[in-house]
């Protein structure tokens, strides 16, 4: 429980939520305070934090801490998803494809795994607006610095672009100048990897395995390996691209001996 002190508060580390979340799955999951990190999620969620609420959804959905409930696990992921939270948003796509608490509905799925992956495409679009001089885009992209959306959190580098949306004129950036947070979320490669799921088997969408491979790398990109290992499986099959086996290998080398042999 010490280091989700330390990554909450940033006393002696650098503040990071997604390795909250990480420590707090490892609490939950090995130690022997299952209630009450159960309970910290619980006033986290109650209080409006879609972090929070996405971790009460795992406790309910596997049982730590508290009896196992899919439908309260769905409910959180909800809220979670709702509040812009890009894992809430890929386990809620979760949750529709395999019937957790709700019944199944393909293109929810497509839906939420899209809303998850746009997170981070949206930074890409305030970027190319930013670095052509745009003050409405330079304070779009120092908000997604200061919030993690679709990149690392990085004080600096919003507290940069907020100036130079001040300087352009921008009110927003004069007020939000300063206002700075780091760290942030990865959340937006799983959305990713679950899209090109979707575009791959024709979830909620058509059937497209271009689309799919363009979405398993750019999870890959980010560094999901699910992500990794099916842009592998793309390219060692020929989805969407031409047959590579050397890249395939490259991305699942756990694999090499499968890839060899079907050469």
């Amino acid at each position: 429980m010490a280091n989700i002190y330390l990554y909450c508060n940033e006393n002696g580390t650098t503040k990071d939520e997604e390795q909250v979340f990480q420590w707090h799955l490892k609490s939950a999951k090995g130690g022997n305070n299952h209630k009450k990190v159960f309970k910290w999620y619980l006033k986290s969620a109650k209080r409006g934090d879609s972090h929070g609420q996405c971790s009460l959804g795992y406790c309910y959905q596997n049982g730590i801490g508290t009896a196992k409930n899919e439908v309260k696990a769905f409910q959180w992921y909800s809220e979670s998803a709702v509040g812009e939270y890009s894992y809430g948003q890929f386990k809620l796509g979760d949750c529709y494809l395999n019937g957790i608490g709700t019944a199944k509905n393909e293109e929810n799925v497509f839906w939420w795994y899209l809303k998850s992956a746009e997170r981070g495409e949206r930074f890409q679009w305030y970027l190319k607006s930013a670095e052509g001089g745009n003050s409405d885009g330079q304070y779009n992209l120092g908000y997604c610095y200061q919030n993690g959306i679709g990149i690392t959190k990085d004080h600096k580098k919003a507290f940069q672009w907020y100036l130079k949306s001040a300087e352009g004129g921008d009110s927003r950036g004069q007020f939000y100048l300063g206002y700075c947070y780091n760290n942030g979320i990865g959340g937006n490669s799983h959305g990713q990897y679950g899209l090109g799921n979707c575009y791959l088997n024709g979830i909620g969408t058509t059937n497209d395995e271009t689309k799919a491979f363009q979405w398993y790398f750019k999870s890959a990109e980010g560094g999901y390996s699910r992500g990794q290992f099916k842009l592998g499986y793309c390219y060692n099959n020929g989805i969407g691209t031409i047959i590579d086996k050397k890249k395939a290998m490259e991305l699942f080398p756990a694999h090499q001996i499968f890839v060899k042999n079907t050469q």
